[in-house]
């Protein structure tokens, strides 16, 4: 296995971990704060926006960077 291919794949797995940890983290946060169900879907909304949009970055530099 090539150093690329361990990284390619060790960013896959470990960045999904930290995904699934920091939705744990928002959830136990929101939780504690009692924010309710308009206050958990902002919540989760703004970590949905912020992972998405790193998505969106790497999907846009695999297809426009040759």
């Amino acid at each position: 296995m090539s150093e690329e291919q361990f990284t390619n794949w060790s960013m896959g797995i470990l960045l999904t971990g930290l995904i699934i940890f920091m939705g744990f983290i928002v959830w136990d946060l929101g939780k504690k704060s009692q924010a309710g169900k308009f206050g958990m879907f902002v919540l989760f909304l703004v970590l949905g926006l912020g992972v998405g949009g790193f998505v969106f970055k790497n999907i846009l530099v695999e297809f426009l960077i040759p």
